[in-house]
């Protein structure tokens, strides 16, 4: 269309840009429900980054978009996905902050007070990744 690419988001810092978010009591009470959706949600990213064109498809059909745009959307995010599921520490970080500024918190948040990436590993271990 013209425009110049002044930066590209992912490029400059690993933002959480999505997760999965479940209840104290949900991991304890259901902790084989919670892995399965991360392996799931693994697998599907690694889909996505492995295979352009059946994600392009799925794009076209979700949004109900020619090919062009479908491959356009597709080019812009498909790098944000990771292939192991695992959550970019220093982008927590920045979560947690920004989340401490917003509520008025002044207290130290460590990352283990809000992610328990407990299952995650197990998820990642029983898929064969080794996580970072």
């Amino acid at each position: 269309m013209g425009f110049v690419v002044l930066a590209i988001a992912h490029e400059l810092f690993s933002y959480p840009s999505s997760g999965l978010v479940a209840s104290v009591k949900k991991i304890k009470e259901r902790p084989d429900e919670v892995k399965r959706v991360i392996k799931i949600g693994i697998k599907a990213s690694r889909y996505i980054r492995e295979n352009r064109e059946g994600a392009v498809q799925f794009i076209m059909e979700w949004l109900k978009t020619d090919k062009d745009v479908a491959a356009a959307t597709y080019d812009s995010v498909a790098k944000a996905f990771n292939d192991d599921g695992s959550i970019p520490e220093n982008g927590l970080r920045l979560e947690i902050e920004e989340r401490k500024k917003s509520a008025k918190v002044s207290r130290e948040v460590s990352i283990s007070d809000v992610a328990d990436l407990t299952i995650l590993r197990e998820a990642q271990r029983e898929l064969g990744i080794k996580g970072k």
